[in-house]
């Protein structure tokens, strides 16, 4: 064979489990269709959102939030091409990471789309038409996923557009309506609303990030509304016309009443589909599921024994950092080694401001389950960081095992809420109870004390400072 490991797909799953895999000792090749390497996540997903979210947020802090500070500041200006050009940068520099870490650890990039021929053989076929075989032992499919749309939805990338269009716009819209209230949609809604669009979402369903804890919605609904951005949810989009200039969308309330909806452009973020197009899978004998995804068994194979498929071509939440452990997964297993995962310590975070994250076990998913379980809840508002800094919006809920007091989950909104679930990740994988973490120093004065004080609070109500 011409390698060890070939993996199909350079995102954070793929990259990740080539640079392993070569650790590792494995002859590795890494084949990306684009141009970049990187993958959604780093060219038109986490990194460019990541780098918008920020430009958008001091913006908006100059404009709101800057004079409680004594900071008077006039004549504050908006160069949105640079705003974009700085989201360019921050691209190039990542992909150009991953492009040293490949040279580093001696893993050959091959640029085209990758297909199998059968189970250790596979065609690359270039830009330019010309072809290449190419062979491996094993092979890692970590191609991702793409944006979808629902029924009487056309994309038209012009003015009904993607998360990818989205990222690229050439001027601030005046107008957006967004169709989806999950993660994509609310982050670029938010990064828009902050500028000065008039941002409308419209929700199939009766909360904003319905896949999380409610209550971490219903906080992040009254954020959002502040910020000016206007939620239509229980409604049911039943069409989008490009009219030219703008797009009116028509949508069905749950009390069957027609409304719609007019702005400048209409933003499609109902969810991702695994991208296994034209990679010859029938070749290999894997039927994907109706949902798209490869089937694979715990080590992540899929019925072809020497194919593996990794993040979000496969079952579970489509996150990056999902996939990379996926990937560590699968070339640890490869090379003899004994590794697990724990999905229910893998966090969910939401970049708005302010922030959400959550790991373990939600208040809902513990009912349905039937699990008896405490809780223990700390506003940020009685946090003295929280104060000095005037992020005074958020709250720290733990749910606890009811007998053994084993944290089961953690659900954080408010300012650095995505890095404090780090500190829950430890806790769920090192199997802590709450009175264990409520017992550990905190430094003083942290956002990171609300996770203390909300372990104290679900054990025996010893909270301190509420």
């Amino acid at each position: 064979m011409d390698f060890d490991v070939i993996v199909i797909g350079s995102g954070p799953g793929g990259y990740v489990a080539a640079i392993r895999c070569a650790q590792l000792g494995k002859k590795t090749a890494i084949i990306e269709k684009y141009p970049n390497l990187g993958g959604t996540c780093l060219n038109v997903g986490c990194i460019p959102s990541k780098a918008l979210l920020a430009s958008s947020e001091h913006y908006h802090n100059i404009h709101k939030n800057i004079a409680i500070h004594g900071i008077t500041v006039d004549n504050v200006n908006l160069d949105f091409s640079k705003l974009m050009a700085r989201k360019e940068g921050v691209i190039e520099q990542n992909c150009k990471g991953v492009e040293f870490l490949m040279s580093k650890n001696k893993i050959q990039v091959l640029s085209g789309h990758g297909a199998f021929i059968n189970k250790n053989e596979v065609t690359i076929t270039k830009e330019n038409g010309e072809k290449q075989k190419i062979s491996a032992d094993n092979f890692i499919i970590a191609t991702g996923s793409k944006p979808t749309s629902i029924p009487g939805v056309n994309i038209d990338k012009s003015r009904v557009i993607t998360s990818t269009e989205a990222l690229s716009l050439r001027e601030i819209p005046d107008s957006m309506v967004i169709i989806g209230a999950g993660v994509i949609g609310l982050e670029l809604g938010s990064v828009y609303a902050r500028l000065g669009t008039k941002i409308q979402v419209v929700e199939f369903m009766d909360s904003l990030i319905p896949t999380m804890d409610k209550d971490l919605s219903k906080e992040l609904h009254r954020a959002l509304k502040k910020l000016g951005m206007k939620f239509h949810l229980s409604h049911k989009v039943q069409s989008v016309n490009n009219e030219g200039t703008s797009v009116t969308v028509t949508a069905l309330s749950n009390k069957e009443k027609e409304v719609s909806f007019e702005a400048d452009y209409c933003l499609v973020a109902t969810g991702r589909r695994p991208y296994v197009d034209d990679l010859g899978l029938a070749n290999l004998g894997i039927e994907t599921e109706k949902n798209g995804m490869i089937p694979v068994n715990d080590g992540f194979q899929t019925t072809a024994s020497n194919v593996y498929a990794i993040g979000d071509v496969i079952r579970g939440p489509m996150l990056a950092h999902k996939a990379s452990e996926e990937g560590v997964y699968v070339a640890e297993q490869l090379a003899g080694l004994k590794t697990h995962i724990n999905y229910n310590a893998i966090p969910s975070v939401v970049y708005t401001h302010p922030e959400v994250s959550s790991a373990g076990a939600s208040e809902e998913e513990l009912k349905d389950k039937g699990i008896a379980f405490k809780s223990g809840s700390f506003s940020y508002r009685a946090l003295g960081r929280a104060r000095a800094a005037n992020e005074i919006n958020g709250f720290v809920k733990v749910l606890a095992d009811e007998a053994s007091d084993k944290i089961l989950g953690v659900h954080i909104i408010g300012a650095n809420a995505s890095d404090m679930i780090g500190e829950v990740v430890v806790a769920i994988e090192m199997g802590a109870t709450a009175a264990q973490v409520g017992n550990m120093s905190h430094a003083h004065p942290t956002y990171s004390e609300a996770i203390k004080e909300a372990c104290l609070a679900a054990t025996a109500n010893r909270c301190i400072h509420s």
